[in-house]
């Protein structure tokens, strides 16, 4: 199967709690069809300056707004696990992602140590450009989560996913680490994401209206960012408005 490097999308979100979720599953039976991978876990780093321009920007809710992450599919045991480096921009509400899978090795090298791949394509040239305009772009969060994807069973373009096990962590920026860190929802909570081409499905906005399941504006990343008063500290020392010395 080719492997999707560009994506082109609304995202809505909707948080559930366990009854919520297990009452949409069951409605949705026999139009969403979860896809070849089931329930799997998601790792991925993502990527800030000394400031956490970026996070900070994108929870200001601009008209548009971006991000850098390395992804993998599963904890990875070593460096020739297939990782992707990715740009994931939102302009005006549609959401647009631009990828590269590369060994993790291979990954690490081109982020941390800027050696770039020698396979050329206009969406490196992208990334590029990227890591250049936000320059000092390092490792600043791991965020995992464990997945369930569906796609429409009229149209497999039409697709949904449902997280849970949120889990961050700021220190030991290592995706073969683990699964550790703070959780992000409460026990039994989900992010349930739709992911639109075009417009909405009557029968889906039908199901979500009758269990009063309503959108909600969370970022995994910026949810953190918020939540952890360590990763403020850490802006405040490096932009120095906050002593070495001054109490924490």
């Amino acid at each position: 199967m080719a492997v999707l490097q560009t994506f082109e999308r609304y995202e809505k979100k909707y948080l559930l709690d366990h009854d919520q979720e297990a009452r949409f599953l069951k409605a949705i039976e026999g139009k969403m069809i979860l896809d070849q991978y089931g329930e799997h876990t998601i790792c991925n780093i993502y990527f800030d300056d000394d400031n956490f321009e970026l996070i900070r920007e994108s929870l200001e809710k601009p008209l548009y707004k971006e991000k850098l992450r390395l992804r993998t599919y599963g904890v990875p045991e070593n460096g020739d696990h297939q990782a992707f480096v990715e740009i994931k921009k939102k302009y005006k509400g549609v959401v647009y992602k631009r990828r590269i899978p590369l060994k993790l090795k291979d990954a690490e090298a081109y982020l941390y140590e800027g050696k770039r791949p020698k396979k050329d394509s206009q969406i490196l040239r992208e990334i590029d450009w990227f890591k250049t305009v936000h320059g000092g772009l390092k490792p600043k969060v791991v965020l995992t989560y464990v997945r369930r994807a569906f796609y429409g069973a009229e149209n497999p373009d039409f697709r949904m996913t449902i997280d849970r096990d949120i889990t961050c962590r700021y220190t030991d920026l290592d995706l073969t680490k683990g699964v550790y860190g703070d959780k992000l929802l409460p026990e039994g909570s989900s992010l349930l994401e739709i992911k639109i081409p075009g417009i909405m499905p009557m029968w889906m906005s039908r199901i979500l209206s009758e269990l009063k399941i309503y959108p909600a504006s969370f970022s995994k990343y910026g949810t953190y960012y918020s939540r952890t008063p360590e990763l403020y500290r850490s802006m405040l020392h490096h932009s120095g408005l906050l002593d070495d010395g001054e109490e924490k």
